[in-house]
């Protein structure tokens, strides 16, 4: 296990900060960010009604009618029906069961990937503010425990990078805070938009550890503990990262 270290609430920063000037421009502008291509496929899918029948998502999500404006600020969060902890993609695959007779999506399909970033948007600008009482404590101390532990060949934990050493350099990039809140967003070494499961696997790739399952009980608690560090940054989806 890693030292045991911590942001100070003055400390938090975006992980926009941490991007170049051109970067940042990307992310701001609604008509060059690449995201786009995936948010407005998602507007689609939620006005679409299933080939099948049954209601659109947006039957249920229109105006005082369940918004979802602030919504994935929200998420992860724990799910009594299922008893688990959903995160925002969870959560649209659990409406398309119970509400409309229709398989999940596969992670980090184009279509949940799209209706994820979509839901996000209606977001932006709104506070993280996930619970992490009750239910969700259990899930947070997992992902906690998780962010510490060392692990991969490299004997490295996620606290090291991005809770002792951000702000440096490594490899010609200034090292980040590691939050999620401008997740699902475009990565420019992806050159394609991605889910925050998609990053971690990348970033336990990086230090040689075995990536775990998208959609796994424990890259969700990690990505609660995250969302509970990152309390208060604003919603950024989508996000523009390298």
């Amino acid at each position: 296990m890693a030292a045991d270290s911590a942001l100070a609430p003055s400390e938090v920063r975006s992980g926009y900060t941490f991007l170049q000037p051109e970067t940042q421009a990307l992310q701001d502008d609604d008509f060059s960010n690449p995201s786009y291509l995936w948010i407005d496929r998602g507007a689609g899918l939620f006005s679409q009604a299933p080939e099948k029948g049954g209601a659109a998502c947006a039957s249920c999500h229109t105006g005082a009618n369940l918004p979802l404006e602030g919504a994935a600020a929200r998420y992860p969060a724990y799910d009594e029906a299922s008893k688990s902890l959903v995160n925002l993609e969870g959560r649209i695959n659990l409406c398309r069961q119970q509400h409309q007779a229709l398989a999940p999506l596969a992670y980090e399909s184009d279509d949940l990937l799209s209706l994820t970033g979509y839901v996000a948007s209606l977001s932006r600008g709104e506070s993280v503010s996930v619970s992490i009482e009750g239910p969700a404590a259990p899930y947070y101390e997992m992902g906690r425990a998780y962010f510490f532990q060392r692990k991969g060949q490299l004997n490295l934990a996620c606290s090291q990078c991005h809770n002792e050493h951000w702000g440096r350099q490594l490899r010609g990039d200034t090292i980040s805070q590691g939050h999620g809140n401008a997740f699902p967003a475009y990565r420019l070494e992806w050159q394609a938009f991605g889910s925050l499961h998609r990053r971690l696997r990348d970033c336990d790739a990086g230090i040689r550890a075995e990536p775990l399952d998208y959609g796994s009980e424990l890259y969700t608690a990690v990505e609660l503990y995250l969302a509970s560090r990152a309390g208060g940054l604003p919603m950024e989806s989508p996000g523009v990262r390298r």
